[in-house]
This record gives C-alpha cells, sequence and structure tokens, in this order.
C-alpha cells in the first residue's frame, strides 16, 4: 500500500511542478503544496486509521491557527482573508482515535497569474475530473460528482457515455500538457476500451447511462434502457480522436486504434432509421422497441450524429437522412436576429434567441466549426452568434438578477436550485453555469475570460474546487452547490485546448471517413 502512495504522490508532484510550482513549494515531507494567485492546494498522504485532519496556517513573523479539520487529503485553502503575495507556512496534524500525528510543515507563496496561467489552471483542474475522479473500474466519467458525498439515487458509479466522449479530450490534451505521462495516458484508455467492449450494446450502440461496476445499462428512464444513439455519437467522437491520435504509435498503441475502430464499425447507424426512414431515431429498447419514437431533428446539440452517422465505414445512412430529417427539407433554416446578431439556423422552441449554449458545444469538440458550412448555414457564425445572444441576454438582465453582467454571463443546461433545467434566454431561472461561457471560449475569447476571473477571483471557493469550477451558481438565491457534471465539466478542457491549439479538432477533423462523410452531406471548409 505504501508503495502505491508514493507513486501517487511522484504523478501528482509532476503535476504541480508542469503548472510552475518552484522547488521551494514541493515539501520534502508528507505535504504538497502549490500556491496560485488567490489559493493554495494542499494534498498529503492518507494515515491509516485518522478520523479528521487539522490545517495550521501562519504568515510571516506570526504563529500558527488552526485553518480547517476535515476528513478529506486535499484541501484548497482560499487566501483572500490573509491577503495577496503571501508566503505562508502550513502543518498538517492526522487525528487518530487516541494520539495526533504530524504530517510535517511546507512553506508556500501565493503570486500574481497571467490570464494565460489562469486559463492553464482551469484547465487543469476541470481535466482531474476526468483523471482523478472517474470510476475506478471503467476508467469512464462518472455521471456526476458530489463533494458532499450526498446521492439520493445511490448513483455515484453510473458513468455517462456522453460525457466520456467529452472527457476523452480532456485525456488526450493531459498526456499533450503532460500533466500525466503519454504511458498513464495509455493504460487509461486501455481500460476504457476494456469496458466499453464489454458493456451492454445495441445494434453497437451503447446506452446514455452505465452501472460502472459491471458494464450494465443504468436505466435513464422506465423506457429509455437501450441503445441512446446521440450519447453514443458523443462517445464515438472522442474516440476517433483517441483513435487518430494512436494509429501511429507503437505497436500497442495501434493496436488500441485498430480496436477502436472496431466498436466505430460495429455502430448501426441504419438500425436507428428504423427501418429505412429518412430520419435517425434518438433510442431503442430490446423492452420497449421503437416506444420512444423521438426522431432527431435539427437544430440543437445533435449535429454530430448525423455527421457520424454519415461517415460510417459500415453502416452509413445517405444523405437524404441528413437533409430531409435533420434539416426537415430546409426549415431548419431561420435568419432571425436578436442583439444585433443573426442565427442563421431556427433552434428547436428557440427561434429568437437560440437554445441554451450546450448547442454549440456539445458537437464541436471534435467537428471543427471553423469555415464550416453547408447549404444552410455557416456554423462558426451559427455558434459565436449564439454565444454572443446568450451573452448579451445576460448583460441586459431584463429578470433583474444579482450578479449578471459582462463578467458572469452563460445559460444552458446545468443544476438549478430545484434540480435540474435547460437554462436559456427566454427560461432563466437566475442561474449561471460556469460551462457556459468557458467552453465558449473559442468563439469569445475575451468574454469568457471575464467571467474566468470573475468567478475565480470575487467568488473564489464558493464556486471553485478541485475539479474546477461547479456546475452552477445563482447569486440571486445565494445558491452556490458543490456538485459536478460530466456533461459541463467536458466541453470546458476539450475547448479550451480547442482554444489554445486546436488539438481536438485537429485529431477528429483527420478521420479520413469523417472527411468522406462531410462531403456526401455537402459541407465546405473554408479559412475563418
Amino acid at each position: 500500500m505504501k508503495k502505491i502512495f508514493n507513486a501517487y504522490f511522484i504523478i501528482i508532484g509532476i503535476g504541480l511542478l508542469v503548472l510552475g510550482c518552484s522547488e521551494k513549494e514541493v515539501s520534502s515531507n508528507r505535504i504538497l503544496a502549490k500556491g496560485y494567485a488567490r489559493h493554495v492546494e494542499l494534498q498529503w498522504e492518507p494515515v491509516l486509521g485518522a478520523e479528521s485532519y487539522t490545517v495550521f496556517v501562519k504568515k510571516e513573523d506570526s504563529d500558527y491557527t488552526e485553518r480547517v479539520s476535515i476528513k478529506d487529503t486535499i484541501y484548497l485553502d482560499f487566501v483572500n482573508d490573509l491577503g495577496t503575495e503571501l508566503t505562508l507556512s502550513y502543518k498538517v496534524e492526522a487525528q487518530l482515535k487516541d494520539d495526533t500525528e504530524s504530517l510535517g510543515e511546507t512553506t508556500v507563496a501565493t503570486r500574481s497569474m497571467t490570464d494565460e496561467e489562469l486559463l492553464d489552471m482551469v484547465q487543469y483542474y476541470t481535466f482531474r475530473y476526468f483523471w482523478e475522479g472517474a470510476e475506478p473500474n471503467s476508467g469512464m466519467a462518472r455521471e456526476r460528482i458530489h463533494m458532499d458525498g450526498n446521492y439520493p439515487q445511490n448513483d455515484q458509479n453510473v458513468v455517462t457515455t456522453g460525457g466520456t466522449g467529452f472527457g476523452l479530450f480532456g485525456l488526450i490534451a493531459g498526456i499533450e500538457r503532460a500533466w500525466v505521462s503519454r504511458e498513464e495516458g495509455f493504460k487509461r484508455f486501455e481500460r476504457i476500451i476494456d469496458f466499453l467492449e464489454n458493456a451492454d450494446r445495441f445494434h453497437g450502440v451503447w446506452s446514455h447511462w452505465i452501472h460502472g461496476e459491471n458494464g450494465k445499462v443504468k436505466p435513464f428512464g422506465k423506457d429509455d434502457d437501450g441503445g441512446d444513439l446521440v450519447e453514443s455519437a458523443f462517445l464515438m467522437q472522442g474516440l476517433l480522436a483517441v483513435r487518430e491520435y494512436y494509429k501511429n504509435g507503437n505497436e500497442q498503441e495501434k493496436a488500441l486504434a485498430n480496436r477502436i475502430d472496431e466498436l466505430w464499425k460495429s455502430m448501426d447507424w441504419t438500425w436507428y432509421t428504423q427501418g429505412g426512414q429518412d430520419i435517425l431515431y434518438w433510442h431503442w429498447s430490446p423492452n420497449f422497441g421503437w416506444q420512444k419514437n423521438f426522431g432527431i431533428k435539427g437544430y440543437d446539440e445533435c449535429m454530430i450524429t448525423y455527421v457520424l452517422a454519415a461517415s460510417s465505414p459500415t453502416h452509413a445512412v445517405p444523405a437524404s437522412v441528413y437533409h430531409k430529417g435533420w434539416a426537415r427539407n430546409g426549415e431548419i433554416v431561420g435568419n432571425t436576429e436578436a442583439y444585433g446578431h443573426q442565427l442563421p439556423l431556427k433552434h428547436n422552441g428557440s427561434p429568437e434567441y437560440g437554445g441554451p449554449l450546450f448547442w454549440s458545444h456539445y458537437s464541436y469538440l471534435g467537428l471543427d466549426p471553423r469555415g464550416l458550412a453547408d447549404k444552410y448555414a455557416n456554423y462558426w457564425e451559427n455558434n459565436r452568434n449564439h454565444t454572443l445572444i446568450n451573452r448579451q441576454w445576460c448583460v441586459e438582465n431584463e429578470g433583474g438578477f444579482k450578479g449578471y453582467g459582462e463578467d458572469l454571463w452563460g445559460l444552458t443546461a446545468s443544476y438549478t436550485v430545484t434540480g435540474y433545467a435547460a437554462h436559456k434566454p427566454g427560461a432563466d431561472l437566475g442561474v449561471i453555469s460556469p460551462t457556459a461561457a468557458l467552453s465558449s471560449i473559442p468563439y469569445t475569447p475575451e468574454e469568457s475570460m471575464a467571467v474566468i476571473r470573475n468567478l475565480y477571483y470575487n467568488y473564489g471557493e464558493k464556486v471553485f474546487g478541485r475539479y474546477g469550477f461547479y456546475d452552477a451558481l445563482s447569486p440571486e438565491k445565494d445558491w452556490y452547490p458543490q456538485r459536478y457534471l460530466a456533461i459541463d465539466q467536458g466541453p470546458i478542457v476539450a475547448m479550451i485546448e480547442n482554444y489554445r491549439t486546436g488539438l481536438g479538432w485537429e485529431l477528429f477533423m483527420a478521420a479520413p471517413e469523417v472527411q468522406e462523410g462531410l462531403d456526401k452531406l455537402g459541407f465546405s471548409v473554408s479559412e475563418e
């Protein structure tokens, strides 16, 4: 067990050093520390028999004071109350049943950070959702992580296909940025593929939720216990990027790429046309058949489903399925305008202002919208204007919600005070979802950075934890839940990387089948 802990701390130490931690900030004792602009992160080895851990802090020329008593072995100490540009000393004690054990002391400094360093920090912390927070048996992304450990549906080990697909882009970015080694990343991908090969599938298509312990379906609803074509498309979007990443590697890496290729070829997209109709259907169940009968029609988050269905090397659908089903025989064209920004496409149920912002994220983690166009729209224009309209709605703030403005905007699907909702202009409950602005950073870099700065510097620990920004917040309701959702964290790390290097876009678009599918559907790509 000791060897495992030591290996873990070597990995974490490397991650901290990559993020700019100086030698004096990495303690030689059992505590690891890293100072940022507004917080210090501490980690330490678990102590056998410890009931809790007490953290003490002192500034220069002062005495230690107790900071917190916690059961976890990681602590993010937001130090706004102590000042800025600080040199702090910490010590940690393990509280045993009848004794106290010291883990040592360490000194760390907080410092000012550039926007690039702030972005690096946010991306790294969000990456950890998919690395450290993954379900251990499958390596897949947990559907949700609640930091208080409260899971009313006992679903802490339920994994999500779509959220995992989003997270795959983040894992590749983590390898490229040396947050984990290439070998470690490869082993994680192997575990995920092992699991997906043996998990329940329905004509090659996975379910929305899967039990991480055994690969069995976790029903998403009473008649939704089979294949989920859209969530599986989100997953395959990420898997194809992984395939492209490894296909020219060593023999083991090529073998993994080939296994992904077999999963891709096994997806029977034609089955999900209900026998040759000119539309794709979202669900099929071995127990309920086509009972849900949910045809996938645009425009919303699902465009990648049609692109992949047309691109399949084994079960491709004809172009007519895209044009008649998704594009509704041309009725997808909208050409509406709000706040001076034109929406070329008619967004389902939201023709005036556009739908929730995840519609401009989910299909475009791999599918590159830069210069992408067909006879219905220019997709960069659609996505950028969609984002600007959503932002301006929050800036105008007709609802008078506290906190809204140029540095706090973004409505999308997320937790809300009473459950879960698809927040959007016209259906605004006073809840801001950080993923909305953060995942829009390729479209609105300056505007998105304003939100990042505001959330980190002004809201601090209310909104930021071990896996990055929490899922949602409402200053209006003084509501700051410490909860995460994979489908919201994934686009953050993927789209930040696309903004910085274009990595996910370049990998996915390099797949020859995708290029052939886009050609078949009449897409063109021009320089933006």
